[in-house]
């Protein structure tokens, strides 16, 4: 890619890290520019102006064009290379496991996450102290979803690492954050073991 990319992102956000991490893993440079979430960078007239009217990050930025949402900014990296599936149904099986993660997975891991690191368990509003138990339960559901399909299989879509896995092992890694336990869950534990041993892995710290 020729390309002048630059990552609009909060650099502890598992949604910001996916990102990072397709881009490192198929050797892409990235600028990063940072905003802090807390002081509502992100809601400033600029930033909705120029990167994002919804007021949200990661948002890629291509040239002049923008992408926002994480799962399709990961897509457009990855396009044609060995993170998407050359199989149609696998790779269409990767999509499913994409908008799963950020339908079911992450509203229930990341936002436990994001409450108990960042607002403080003494700080919740009678509001997330009535959802937090069902967006416990919820996690759990998910991790152990994830537990059993990875039974026979080593990855979530076809035989090798993808999209997927990556969206996925985003918020999994740092899910013990939120209050879950991952040694309930031994083969996510393995793949998450799985991960980082390929060419390129990034930390969320990086």
């Amino acid at each position: 890619m020729s390309e002048r990319m630059i990552l609009h992102e909060y650099a502890a956000s598992g949604n910001c890290y996916k990102v990072r991490l397709t881009a490192a893993l198929l050797g892409l440079p990235l600028e990063r520019r940072q905003y802090d979430i807390m002081a509502g960078e992100t809601r400033t007239p600029k930033f909705l102006a120029s990167v994002n009217s919804n007021g949200r990050i990661p948002v890629l930025q291509v040239d002049e064009r923008f992408i926002p949402e994480s799962n399709a900014a990961c897509f457009y990296l990855a396009d044609g290379s060995s993170l998407v599936p050359d199989d149609r149904f696998e790779r269409a099986d990767m999509l499913r496991w994409m908008f799963w993660e950020q339908y079911n997975h992450e509203p229930n891991i990341a936002t436990l996450r994001f409450w108990h690191g960042w607002v403080g368990e003494p700080n919740w509003t009678e509001a997330q102290l009535l959802l937090a138990p069902a967006k416990r339960e919820s996690g759990k559901a998910a991790l152990r979803l994830m537990d059993e399909h990875l039974l026979a299989r080593d990855y979530f879509a076809g035989e090798r690492l993808s999209l997927a896995d990556i969206a996925l092992y985003a918020y999994t890694h740092v899910a013990e954050d939120g209050g879950f336990a991952l040694a309930a869950y031994p083969r996510v534990q393995a793949w998450l073991e799985r991960v980082p041993a390929h060419p390129g892995f990034i930390t969320l710290a990086d």
